[in-house]
């Protein structure tokens, strides 16, 4: 039930971001949003058939073979048996900090990314339930999902940013009081509200993946593991790559502090394990 909530919340939030979109048409004109949304739609095509590669050479991960670690190559394999999904390539991060991340376009094309740190530190029932977290991330479509959000939202801010322009050096007829407030309105208000729909989507696919990914291992295995991984990010926060990349993993890599909850890509620490543990 929890997760047709998140299923609709989804639906719901990108339905609200591609409202904000015929707004924005409505205050810009729609020759404006046609350069935008080509422009959008060429860099999140690229991102969407790439960016794992990249995501990937960023971390410095090396693809693992069933000789290298047996253990874990069983794990997701039985894990994929139960979601119904192609085993994805597997692949090793060399870092302490405790993390893992999936990524790829589609089922069939899909990777899972676990790092030193989190073999290290986890017992198999908790690593089972964080690999299960990231094959339902493959299973839910989830990069998909993030990838036609952000093209919506590119499209927003690139007319925002020529609204700014807009403001600076528009024409006489263009500086009246009703075109100046729509002006200032699409200029900042529309991206950041088109950020903060672009971020909720992101936290709810994050609940639906714990939701699903405790159904495919065991509630408890999830909960506890995320609450180490908290714990062992404030002493071994990720040292390489990039912020703007701390969506993919489980939890954010690169710092133990929490973020306003507003703008941040994964949901409260406390409320996924309080979810978690009332599963059990």
């Amino acid at each position: 039930m929890v997760g047709l909530f998140n299923q609709i919340k989804t639906v719901i939030l990108l339905g609200l971001l591609t409202g904000l979109l015929i707004g924005v048409g409505g205050l810009f004109g729609r020759g404006g949003l046609l350069i935008g949304l080509v422009f959008a739609l060429l860099m999140n095509f690229f991102a969407y058939w790439f960016s794992d590669r990249i995501v990937l050479m960023m971390y410095r991960a090396r693809e693992i073979s069933k000789k290298d670690n047996p253990k874990l190559h069983e794990l997701i394999e039985d894990l994929c048996k139960k979601a119904g999904i192609p085993k994805p390539k597997i692949y090793l991060v060399p870092s302490d900090t405790a993390n893992a991340f999936a990524t790829g376009r589609n089922k069939k094309h899909a990777s899972v990314a676990v790092t030193e740190g989190i073999l290290n530190l986890l017992n198999e029932k908790e690593l089972k339930g964080v690999l299960a977290h990231e094959i339902s991330h493959v299973k839910n479509r989830d990069i998909l999902i993030a990838t036609v959000a952000a093209t919506i939202a590119g499209v927003i801010s690139y007319a925002a940013m020529m609204a700014r322009w807009s403001l600076f050096f528009g024409r006489d007829e263009q500086r009246g009081i009703g075109n100046l407030i729509s002006l200032v309105v699409l200029a900042i208000l529309a991206p950041l509200i088109a950020v903060i729909i672009q971020l909720a989507i992101s936290r709810s696919r994050e609940y639906l993946a714990d939701e699903s990914g405790a159904k495919l291992s065991e509630p408890t295995g999830l909960a506890n593991a995320l609450d180490k991984l908290a714990k062992n990010t404030k002493i071994h926060p990720l040292r390489f790559g990039s912020e703007a990349t701390s969506h993919l993993f489980i939890i954010n890599p690169f710092s133990g502090k929490a973020f306003i909850s507003l703008f941040s890509t994964h949901p409260p620490l406390e409320e996924r394990i309080k979810r978690l543990k009332a599963m059990v």
